[in-house]
């Protein structure tokens, strides 16, 4: 019961203006400019979440920080429709601040195609740069490896264009 009522207060001290903090506004453009740069170079879409602290209604659980966090990056992925591009490789990169939690949620097109050591290796390179407070450095990271894995399994062909199924802009909450 105390670690649920530790756990209320550090999401519910953080909020949005954390998140800006951590993420100032010239750094948000380089990674939706960093994005879009991706998405030329694959069919896949991509989308980066950060959120301070998660919302009341995913607390009140005595279930680990990790399985919490999972969970809210999987409603996140259906909500902000990532599941739902043409070829089922959207890719949405989720990072908890009040945890320093971080999960990819990659659609079955890419995930059966990528082994799951693969995407726990990039989140441990992606936890050691939010460790050091680079979180410029672990995104801009985290989505080159998460590119090249796309590049890999969905390059575009020829003269083939992308087309932009999802914002490129990061969402911060």
């Amino acid at each position: 019961m105390l670690s649920r009522v530790k756990r209320i207060f550090r999401h519910r001290w953080l909020d949005e203006a954390t998140t800006r903090h951590a993420i100032a506004p010239d750094m948000l453009q380089r990674l939706q400019r960093r994005v879009a740069a991706s998405e030329q170079r694959h069919t896949g879409e991509v989308r980066i979440y950060i959120e301070a602290g998660l919302p009341l209604n995913c607390l009140w659980t005595d279930a680990p920080t990790r399985q919490i966090a999972r969970q809210r990056a999987l409603d996140l992925f259906s909500q902000l429709r990532v599941w739902d591009t043409a070829a089922n490789n959207g890719v949405l990169i989720y990072l908890l601040l009040a945890d320093r939690e971080i999960q990819i949620v990659a659609d079955r097109g890419l995930n059966d195609r990528v082994e799951p050591a693969v995407w726990q290796a990039l989140v441990a390179r992606m936890s050691g740069a939010f460790r050091q407070a680079q979180f410029e450095d672990g995104l801009t990271n985290a989505l080159a490896e998460v590119s090249a894995l796309l590049v890999q399994h969905f390059p575009l062909a020829g003269n083939e264009i992308n087309p932009n199924e999802l914002p490129d802009a990061p969402i911060l909450s």
